[in-house]
């Protein structure tokens, strides 16, 4: 196991630095562009104050220079430079908008895993009845509506029309004493409860399919057989031999879905007017904030990253041959 773990935490590594190579290449290596961004234009372009730009991104430097430099200080000093709209640090602006990206898209995960679970396990067990079939229609309209589309149609029926939950904005989780603060874990879940039902239609529809496919071939194996055929009880037969290796397909989907979580937040946080790294990140680059962007793809990649190593990880304890031919 301690031989698996080091070679996909090297494997990790790389792919940090494979990540921010090509985000570094892609943002600060088109001619003078950087530079006429953060300097302005026109009058306020001086050759004083493009020279004091480009020595200050390091753009003055050769390019294998520039790039250690920016690796340098991103893993050192926690540095990802400074926004050119506000001049604050990118690492503030990404501390103060993850949390809130990150609450809808772990809670939204959780959302979607406690209702495609017992869904696409009852569906498996009770093939072709009504529950099997109602629940293929569910994910079938699931797959199809958009994301945004479910999110208005809630807004309006929930918020707007019964007034049972709010119409947008978001609560810290961490309670406060300033009067007027919206916070606390049951009002930060209260403000998030529309958008966790938005967010998870999409993957709840996919994951049920996916859970109800496996859960099927599983109860086709010969183990499966052979622990009927010595009277196990269908809660062991279930929990120990289906459901174990059943959810090995869930736990490495779920480890690419989030990856496509956060790049789908942005169309949640957006309907809901909660202002996370995808509003960021959309607002940077509509002013062409490059570092703010940089940033913030930089660190999605990184959280894709360490997920996926997580998932590496629990993928190698349910399958011990995993671990074996690593």
């Amino acid at each position: 196991m301690g031989r698996f773990l080091v070679h996909r935490l090297l494997w990790a590594v790389f792919l940090f630095f494979v990540a921010t190579l090509i985000t570094y290449v892609i943002f600060y290596r088109v001619p003078d562009h950087p530079v006429f961004i953060a300097g302005g234009t026109g009058a306020a372009a001086t050759p004083e104050l493009i020279a004091h730009t480009r020595h200050e991104l390091h753009l003055d430097l050769p390019f294998y220079q520039q790039y250690w430099l920016f690796v340098w200080n991103m893993v050192r000093h926690g540095s990802l430079g400074y926004s050119f709209r506000n001049r604050q640090p990118v690492r503030w602006i990404i501390g103060q908008d993850a949390p809130v990206t990150a609450s809808l898209v772990l809670g939204g995960a959780v959302f979607w895993l406690a209702l495609s679970v017992p869904l696409g396990i009852i569906s498996a067990l009770r093939r072709r009845s009504l529950v099997d079939r109602m629940t293929m229609i569910l994910v079938l309209m699931g797959v199809s509506v958009p994301a945004f589309w479910v999110g208005l149609i809630l807004l309006y029926v929930f918020g707007f029309k019964l007034g049972w939950t709010p119409i947008a904005g978001y609560c810290n989780f961490v309670p406060t004493n300033q009067v007027g603060v919206c916070s606390g874990p049951t009002q930060w879940a209260y403000h998030l409860l529309l958008p966790w039902t938005t967010f998870m239609i999409l993957f709840v529809a996919l994951y049920t399919r996916m859970i109800r496919a496996g859960v099927l071939e599983t109860l086709r194996e010969d183990y499966v057989r052979t622990a009927w055929a010595k009277g196990a009880s269908g809660r062991v037969v279930l929990f120990r031999h289906v459901l174990r290796n059943s959810m090995l397909q869930v736990v490495t989907m779920l480890g690419m879905d989030i990856g496509v979580a956060l790049g789908n937040a942005v169309f949640t946080e957006y309907t809901f007017d909660l202002h996370g790294l995808g509003t960021e990140l959309l607002g940077a680059v509509l002013t062409r904030d490059l570092p703010t962007v940089v940033g913030i793809v930089i660190c999605t990649s990184v959280v894709v990253i360490a997920v996926n190593f997580i998932v590496d990880v629990t993928y190698a304890y349910l399958d011990p041959r995993i671990r074996l031919a690593g």
